[in-house]
Parts: structure tokens; sequence; C-alpha cells
């Protein structure tokens, strides 16, 4: 079975900062596109942040300069370091594992709340 196991979240204060994790089973992981997506309440899920194979990555225009995704494909394992956290960060937050070949596949962790108090 494949399973997305997300940690880290959390509560903190505004200007703080927060390490999520994603540990990866069950998957070739080297061969996906990793990323994480938010979703607060009322609003749709929306992509954070993602890294392909090569390591290449992308941000949503929000977390440009505060968000850092990386990839250990050794330890099947993706990152988020969030810094300079503002209450608009707050949502549950998802790992997601994606291939586009042979199929267009996604899979899903179980989502982790990150709460930012002003």
């Amino acid at each position: 079975q494949v399973q997305l196991v997300e940690s880290g979240g959390g509560f903190v204060l505004r200007g703080g900062s927060l390490r999520l994790s994603c540990a990866a089973s069950g998957i070739m992981f080297s061969i996906y596109r990793m990323g994480w997506y938010r979703q607060a309440p009322g609003k749709q899920r929306e992509l954070v942040a993602a890294i392909g194979r090569d390591g290449a990555s992308n941000y949503a225009d929000s977390v440009k300069g505060r968000f850092t995704i990386s990839r250990d494909n050794n330890k099947n394992a993706v990152y988020l370091q969030m810094n300079s956290l503002e209450p608009e960060d707050t949502a549950v937050y998802y790992c997601n594992a994606r291939r586009y070949l042979p199929d267009r596949v996604d899979y899903w962790g179980q989502g982790t709340q990150v709460t930012v108090s002003s």
C-alpha cells in the first residue's frame, strides 16, 4: 500500500517557523514529483510548493522567499521549511506524490494542521 505520512505541523506565532516532513512508502519515490498543498477553511486546495525528480522546485507566489521545499530520495522523504509564517498560512497542509507516466496518478497524505496566530 501507498502511504504518505506527514509530521511537523503545530501552532506558532506570527513570524515563527515550522518544518513539515512527509515520509513516503509503497512508491518508487524517485520518479514522483513531490509537493505540498494546503487548504484553509472555506477555500480551495492550492499548491504551495513542488519539487521534481531533478530537484527543480516551484512555489506559490504567496510563499516565495519564505518557504523552501526539499527532498531526500535516499530517505523517501520531502520537507517544507516554513519561515516568517503569517496568519494567512493557516491551513491543513497535505503531502502529494504525483507521476505523469505511464498515467497521471496522485497520492495524498492525511494532512497536518498549521495554525499561525497574530
